[in-house]
């Protein structure tokens, strides 16, 4: 199994170092910035609540637990073409049925240039076609095994802000944070996941959050940028240095690697 979607900020270069940083034991996962759920998929856990805010996201998540074989059937129907990829990302998703919504979401997330789920202020989907030659639109073999794990373990799926963790989560429990990074440099501002964004409160907010966690007793771990800003908000807890290339950059020459990362940890 590995993510059906490929998103801004994904975990699967750094899967392996996240997974040596897991606590030995924990009760329920939850991860509430799932996104492409590079480490949930890794780990499998036997109980988990999983969400974000992304509806299109949570939605797609959910028809390849609930309905997947008209799921199958509705990719199975798309093109790789320009005039037909924006023929799609034109459509108004409300006007679809739960599973059209999915079928576009993945689609557009195969064949937009560079994976980029993107949405402006009015929360219209806007990236580009990617003209890849053979995008794997239709990937058979993964969604059937994720549909058969979501329905096989006790996983709950659900779309809300990441501050319900804080009613929900429990001691003994492991939450693994992944937000909008701070950005490295002052134009490196992007976090339009959703049209909300994610400000500097924000960020303020989730640093106050891992606190609270902590002092319940529940674990928890959280990847962000290794700036000044991160080290100050996080100051007291575990703080590793790691190198990511940063995937979402329209020029190849700017994805080297370098420490600019920081996985902070409350055990």
């Amino acid at each position: 199994m590995k993510p059906f979607v490929k998103w801004a900020g994904g975990k699967r270069q750094l899967v392996a170092i996240l997974q040596e940083e897991l606590p030995e034991r924990f009760d329920t996962y939850y991860e509430p910035f799932l996104g492409g759920g590079a480490l949930f998929f890794s780990q499998l856990p036997q109980k988990a609540a999983i969400s974000d805010i992304n509806s299109h996201l949570i939605n797609a998540y959910t028809i390849i637990r609930d309905e997947l074989p008209c799921l199958l059937q509705a990719l199975s129907r798309h093109q790789n073409t320009p005039d037909y990829f924006y023929a799609i990302r034109a459509q108004d998703p409300t006007t679809l049925s739960k599973v059209e919504q999915a079928s576009r979401f993945i689609f557009l997330n195969r064949t937009c240039f560079n994976g980029l789920y993107r949405e402006n202020k009015k929360g219209k989907f806007n990236t580009p076609f990617g003209k890849y030659k053979n995008p794997n639109i239709l990937d058979a073999t993964n969604l059937t095994a994720i549909h058969g794990y979501l329905n096989e373990k006790s996983i709950s799926i659900s779309c809300h802000d990441y501050k319900k963790v804080r009613s929900t989560a429990q001691k003994g429990d492991f939450v693994y944070l992944d937000p909008p990074y701070v950005p490295l440099t002052p134009t490196a501002n992007f976090s339009s996941y959703t049209k909300q964004g994610f400000t500097l409160q924000d960020q303020e907010d989730l640093a106050a959050l891992f606190k609270e966690l902590s002092h319940k007793g529940v674990k928890a771990m959280l990847s962000n940028s290794n700036t000044e800003i991160v080290r100050e908000l996080y100051r007291g807890f575990d703080i590793k240095t790691v190198s990511a290339k940063r995937a979402i950059n329209c020029k190849g020459g700017s994805r080297g690697e370098e420490p600019n990362e920081v996985i902070v940890r409350n055990y």
